[in-house]
């Protein structure tokens, strides 16, 4: 590239272990080393923090690029916190018009980075603001989709006062996990069960039946946490009752049923949470790829009642079947609309795994990533990012919108002179 000591190629091949390899930064930074050594190619050694500005000014870039001014754009939006105060509001937006075929979930390279804006507090006037400030970018929305947390919704609700013509979408997978809450945390057969499998797991990790353990749940035991442990009771129970004979070639029948016989109390309870997580499991799917239209209440229903439920997940069936109903509602004649926050949710995991352990400093200039995980990246997408975004321009966003980070202010702190 012009001023720049490396190729297109060498940022290409970066940026690529980044985002589509997921490889860590000082990762990304070796591999060119090791495959010219190896192969006795010429490659772009960069050094990873270079490897890092490149990803920052790819970011910048897709944030700041102009977006077409349309009437058909769904924005998505959550908040990032990390250690401290500071919240990060992130837009990624997708026209209705360019939406992936039926049967087709949102991807990353299907949305637009729209805001990316850190605040030191966050309330229901100040999303407001925040989402009148992206009406600049892309024109006013026709709906805004979120999880429905208390000053994202209130934000939208202010929003709407101004713009009758945004709807508001609640997020499919938050609205499942909230009703799968409500049930499980009134069940003491739950937290019973719950109890138990953490204790099972402290019991075995150490010992030979270590390939039983149950997952771990987490501080948020969402949806797939929950379904995971679930699916280990009831795999795990079917072991106990006919343990395969190479199994038994390396743990006993009596040791299996001393650690993990607990679980035999829990089988109907086991069936009935099955059956909680397929009526979700069948409900997300659905929404992931159909979305909503006014014909997706009926269809969903029909899906639902096609499984064998008992009247607990029939209960359940009947209210997620009626909750996607009521928000399909808000779909004209002919129009789809996206009714989950998974690719954004998505987006949030992938930077978490790039930061690694940087998320415990709070938030710093590596937020611009979020903005490069998304949207097509391509060489021509490259070539305009680095002849039009400088270094400087990164440092400069970040010494606006961002305040110091937990870390520097921990070496303020500690710094004897």
């Amino acid at each position: 590239m012009p001023h720049h000591h490396y190729t297109l190629p060498d940022v290409q091949l970066f940026i690529e272990l980044v985002l589509a390899g997921r490889t860590p930064l000082r990762c990304a930074g070796r591999v060119p080393e090791i495959v010219s050594r190896v192969c006795g190619v010429s490659l772009g050694t960069p050094h990873w923090t270079t490897g890092r500005l490149w990803l920052l000014r790819l970011g910048l870039y897709k944030l700041t690029r102009p977006k077409a001014i349309a009437d058909d754009w769904a924005w998505l939006i959550d908040h990032s916190v990390q250690a401290g105060t500071t919240k990060c509001l992130l837009v990624l937006g997708i026209r209705l018009s360019e939406l992936p075929a039926v049967g087709e979930p949102l991807r990353h390279e299907d949305l637009e980075p729209i805001l990316l804006l850190p605040v030191e507090s966050s309330t229901k006037e100040t999303v407001c603001e925040q989402l009148e400030a992206a009406t600049a970018t892309t024109g006013v929305p026709r709906m805004i989709l979120d999880d429905h947390g208390a000053d994202l919704h209130g934000g939208v609700k202010l929003f709407q006062q101004q713009h009758p013509e945004t709807i508001e979408v609640y997020d499919v997978t938050h609205k499942a996990a909230r009703l799968l809450k409500r049930r499980l945390e009134r069940d003491p057969r739950w937290s019973e069960f719950a109890r138990q499998a953490g204790q099972a797991r402290r019991l075995v990790k150490q010992t030979e039946l270590a390939c039983l353990a149950p997952p771990p749940i987490g501080d948020k035991a969402r949806f797939m946490n929950l379904d995971r442990l679930v699916r280990w009771g009831e795999e795990t129970l079917r072991i106990l009752e006919r343990p395969s004979a190479e199994l038994l070639q390396h743990l006993s029948a009596e040791r299996l049923d001393a650690k993990l016989g607990w679980l035999h109390e829990f089988r109907a309870d086991l069936r009935e949470w099955s059956q909680y997580m397929a009526v979700i499991e069948t409900t997300l799917e659905f929404v992931r790829g159909e979305g909503l239209t006014p014909q997706s209440g009926a269809a969903l229903r029909d899906m639902l009642d096609a499984l064998a439920l008992e009247p607990p997940a029939r209960t359940l069936a009947i209210e997620l079947a009626a909750f996607v109903r009521d928000e399909a509602a808000q779909a004209q004649p002919g129009e789809r609309l996206p009714g989950s926050t998974e690719a954004l949710e998505s987006c949030f995991g992938k930077f978490k795994a790039l930061e690694q352990h940087q998320s415990h400093s709070g938030f710093t200039s590596l937020i611009l990533s979020l903005a490069a995980l998304v949207s097509r990246t391509t060489a021509d997408v490259f070539a305009q990012a680095f002849t039009t975004i400088r270094t400087s321009d990164v440092r400069h966003w970040s010494q606006t919108l961002l305040g110091p980070s937990v870390q520097s202010l921990r070496k303020l702190a500690y710094h004897t002179g």
